[in-house]
């Protein structure tokens, strides 16, 4: 059994907890937290499971660290605190760890990761014998190893499109998705991550990524982008009121171009209510949906829907993205220490999972 830490118990921690519990290769050993109120509390009980797993969450980085785990899923943020992120992520490989993480966004693609963040997951790699595999599902699997599947379907390809189609008010961040995204915001505040470059830091590795893997050149990455106001006050079940005229949906695309045409795109469509921009795509049941569309001959369009926690959509994206990062452990675990990214990590059948009673 493969000792496994789960550094955060938030969204996406909680997924990981139920993740590792479930993998028949992997023991968890340990949670870190960093709200004292978690401190102590059962792992079961800050995952959602229902039931006791006899590990209490610590917040003693040093001693779960030193006690040698041979993997660590890393589900802290990394939106708001990168630089601490990095820090953390680099003191577990350089502890010997297997790190997983969907939290540093421009380490998707390490090829085209800027050097600041590269090369210090590199000399922790060399100096630990650890390794690192960054994804998650947008960016992630949504606009990496399910694209380029689908593509190897077709006959001729024109262009991949990946869809990410969703009602944020299911999204329980009300920081991120009011301040970092401006729902909710005066139509004249600039939100973080729409700012310009923004999304390109962002999603411009996976764009590169399935160049790379497609065999073509980019010839430059555009952005797009698109707010609309609300035309009414709504109210929403997790996040309170959005007022009328204050920014209710967003569309922005990343475009890799190819022969001065947009051939690999990642298009976000994000709304608080369904009301908000009416006339563009919606999930097909209004809450949400990954979405990639191969045009083509032929044409192939593959929607995916996840639930989880309630059936809610974006529990269930956070799901999926940890279930690509816990499934890739015990792979990583026998392959040379190193930093991979999606192409290298091969996205595998649930071995021994399936008819497995939930814990």
């Amino acid at each position: 059994m493969i000792s496994t830490v789960v550094w955060g118990t938030g969204n996406t921690g909680r997924a990981a907890i139920r993740a590792v519990a479930a993998h028949p290769a992997l023991a968890l050993t340990a949670v870190i937290v960093h709200n004292p109120d978690k401190v102590g509390r059962d792992a079961g009980e800050l995952g959602g499971l229902g039931h006791r797993l006899g590990i209490a969450a610590t917040d003693d980085i040093e001693a779960v660290l030193a006690a040698g785990p041979r993997a660590v899923v890393y589900a802290a943020t990394g939106d708001v605190r990168p630089d601490e992120a990095l820090a953390d992520v680099v003191r577990a490989i350089r502890a010997g760890a297997v790190v997983v993480t969907p939290s540093m966004y421009a380490l998707y693609d390490p090829r085209s990761a800027p050097a600041e963040l590269r090369d210090p997951v590199l000399a922790a790699v060399e100096a630990g014998g650890g390794s690192l595999f960054v994804s998650g599902v947008d960016p992630g699997w949504g606009n990496d190893v399910l694209p380029l599947l689908i593509s190897g379907l077709g006959t001729t390809v024109d262009a991949i499109r990946c869809q990410e189609i969703f009602d944020y008010s299911t999204y329980d961040q009300p920081d991120s998705v009011r301040y970092l995204i401006g729902m909710g915001m005066p139509m004249d505040y600039a939100p973080p991550m729409l700012a310009p470059t923004v999304p390109t830091m962002v999603w411009g590795g996976q764009v590169r990524l399935m160049a790379r893997a497609l065999g073509v050149e980019l010839d430059e990455i555009r952005e797009t982008l698109e707010r609309c106001p609300l035309d009414a006050t709504v109210s929403t079940r997790t996040m309170g009121g959005f007022e009328a005229g204050t920014q209710g949906a967003v569309r922005f695309e990343v475009q890799g171009i190819v022969g001065g045409e947009p051939r690999i795109v990642v298009e976000h469509i994000t709304r608080i209510h369904p009301s908000c921009a009416p006339g563009w795509p919606a999930p097909p049941d209004g809450t949400g949906a990954h979405r990639v569309i191969i045009e083509g001959r032929p044409r192939i369009e593959v929607t995916v829907e996840a639930t989880d926690e309630d059936e809610n959509r974006s529990a269930g994206g956070n799901a999926t993205a940890v279930g690509r990062l816990v499934s890739a452990v015990d792979w990583l675990v026998d392959a040379p220490p190193g930093l991979y990214d999606a192409l290298d990590v091969p996205l595998r059948p649930a071995v021994g999972r399936l008819g497995r009673t939930r814990r």
